[in-house]
């Protein structure tokens, strides 16, 4: 039957197994008997085959790599292609070995279905177990199950059964259902492309049958409008006053004119203009295309932000997610560990709050009451991130669901988001936890409240220019000083220089420095102190941060223009202006001391 030449549906199928149990060969014998192979490529490799004395292999029409043809074993994920009457495809032939998991993960990454090889004479292995896992992590629906090397068991169906039973029953444990499970020889070709007359008793249908009948996924381009703010390009050159978003549609469609909304900060505005290096003017952008719009009005986004359109569903946003992981990395993920999480273009500190359950590397079991997860473990954990993210769960985009966590400089695992999840912040937790297990001395926040005639506050002076927030900030402690009020002025410059300095620089450092002053903070409120602290470039997330460390104080935000066109989204309780001098700005923040009865009488 003729395959017609017009545009057909494609879908990619991703093959996993435990090395030796012949995916490789699955793959070869497919391509071969579904003509999908280049002419006399298939006698090409019978005759290198002869001549160097070794046995034919389906598998080496696809393991190209020499390495891999030397070890009889798959490194890579190797892509490849072939047809049937219904659809084209593309099969990624991923290892099989525990030391290659990360490609197998990789190239399973992009897949709509799975195709898992289980030995019939071996059953079933570790890796059989570990690959279930990560294809339900990965959040690939569709599965069939190719029970593989049926001619060696003498095509028995107790042998099939007892395998289809025990998996399928493994498969239930982790709320995986698989679409079916099919008895094969793959050299032989039995059960691939046609009903093997060799195996009577089943009854089901051949894999290629059984794949043609996979739903494929909605294209990116149907899903709803995403992309992931790369960064922001601010042009002053011969009065060129465009601010352009840059970044890669990851998702969806959108036009001049649309209303956007970005995630998670929940600004809006409208596209005014779709630019490109020397390209012709466009109205619309889709999904593939590196690009950058502009707006209709000016908002202040930060790269990481997800921008999306407004009458489309958005994306969820939280910072406490609860998460399907693997993990590679040298060291085992701990609770309570920080390390640093990138979905998208954004990134931020994420702490494991709780090991829900791993799966056991050598019994296979789920095991509950872990506080680590080892190399090449699998595991639902939940995290805590430092700022919110914006995601989509699977069937909303792989895109913006799947993450990467990295442990100092090293991409150590990687997961996708399963559920977001409420309830009070890791630090809103921490700050409880200190007051309880606080030890006082005899003197009560009154009496330093008599004596001091001041409330304790955390004033923090932040925006762009940070030797204008020193002076600011140093300024108004002079004042309070001056008029005998107890008071003392920080720069987070001073506090990574001094007790922070065993923070070693690196991707998360600046997470811990805004940590540890608002656990500063606290203790300076104990204190019965008024704390100045110059911080700049704070943003949303690190003043909520601030505010839960510091509590109960209340903190005062105060924030000095850098001359921008577009404002901060930092809530402050004061504004002042870029041309503002250092003493004005000192009278504006003493009048909001006063304001706030954080100092009775006080004039400066």
């Amino acid at each position: 039957m003729a395959i017609e030449a017009t545009a057909r549906e494609q879908m990619n199928v991703v093959i996993v197994g435990h090395v030796d149990h012949g995916k490789s060969t699955v793959v070869g014998r497919l391509l071969a008997d579904t003509g999908a192979l280049p002419d006399g490529r298939l006698q090409q490799v019978r005759d290198l085959c002869a001549r160097t004395a070794r046995p034919f292999e389906y598998a080496f029409l696809l393991d190209a790599l020499k390495d891999e043809q030397a070890q009889g074993i798959t490194i890579d994920a190797a892509r490849c292609f072939f047809k049937s009457a219904t659809r084209d495809y593309i099969i990624i032939d991923a290892p099989g070995h525990v030391e290659f998991l990360k490609n197998m993960v990789s190239g399973a990454s992009r897949a709509e279905a799975a195709l898992l090889v289980i030995d019939a004479k071996e059953g079933v292995r570790e890796n059989s177990r570990r690959h279930g896992f990560l294809l339900s992590m990965l959040g690939i629906p569709q599965l069939v199950v190719l029970v593989n090397k049926m001619d060696l068991v003498g095509y028995a169906q107790d042998a099939f059964e007892r395998i289809r039973d025990e998996y399928a029953a493994f498969l239930r444990g982790i709320g995986v259902r698989a679409t079916a499970f099919v008895p094969v020889s793959a050299f032989h070709g039995d059960n691939l492309v046609e009903r093997s007359p060799g195996m009577p008793w089943y009854d089901g249908v051949s894999v290629l049958q059984v794949i043609d009948g996979f739903t494929p996924a909605a294209p990116p381009a149907e899903r709803p409008f995403r992309l992931p703010v790369q960064d922001v390009y601010k042009f002053t050159e011969d009065g060129d006053d465009r601010r352009i978003f840059a970044g890669t549609v990851v998702a969806g469609r959108a036009s001049v004119g649309d209303e956007v909304v970005f995630h998670p900060s929940g600004k809006r505005s409208r596209i005014s203009s779709i630019e490109g290096f020397n390209t012709p003017e466009r109205s619309a952008v889709g999904v593939g295309e590196a690009t950058g719009l502009t707006l209709s009005t000016q908002v202040y986004v930060r790269p990481g932000d997800v921008m999306c359109r407004a009458d489309q569903p958005p994306p969820e946003v939280a910072t406490r997610i609860r998460a399907s992981i693997f993990w590679l990395g040298r060291r085992p993920l701990a609770t309570g560990g920080r390390y640093k999480l990138k979905i998208c273009t954004a990134s931020t500190s994420a702490y494991v709050r709780e090991v829900v359950r791993v799966m056991d590397a050598s019994d296979l079991s789920s095991g509950v009451g872990r506080r680590h997860v080892d190399r090449h473990e699998v595991a639902e954990v939940v995290l805590e991130t430092v700022r919110p993210i914006a995601f989509d769960r699977t069937a909303g985009g792989a895109e913006t669901s799947r993450f990467v966590l990295v442990d100092g400089y090293d991409l150590a695992g990687g997961g996708i988001v399963t559920e977001a999840l409420a309830g009070a912040s890791l630090f809103e937790q921490r700050a409880g936890e200190r007051r309880a297990a606080f030890t006082r001395g005899s003197v009560t926040p009154e009496e330093r409240h008599e004596r001091y005639r001041q409330r304790p506050r955390l004033v923090l002076v932040t925006g762009g220019d940070a030797a204008r927030l020193q002076q600011v900030g140093a300024r108004v402690e002079r004042r309070l000083f001056d008029a005998g009020r107890y008071a003392y002025f920080l720069g987070l410059h001073s506090l990574e220089a001094g007790l922070d300095a065993d923070v070693a620089s690196g991707p998360l450092s600046r997470d811990e420095h805004v940590r540890r002053l608002g656990e500063l903070a606290g203790l300076f409120a104990d204190a019965g102190c008024i704390l100045v602290a110059a911080v700049p470039g704070l943003d949303p997330a690190e003043l909520r941060v601030i505010r839960a460390l510091a509590a109960p104080s209340e903190v005062l935000a105060v924030g000095l223009s850098a001359g921008s066109d577009v404002a901060s989204d930092v809530p402050v309780a004061l504004s002042l202006p870029a041309d503002a001098d250092v003493e004005a700005c000192a009278d504006r923040i003493g009048a909001l001391l006063a304001e706030h009865a954080v100092v009775l009488d006080f004039q400066i």
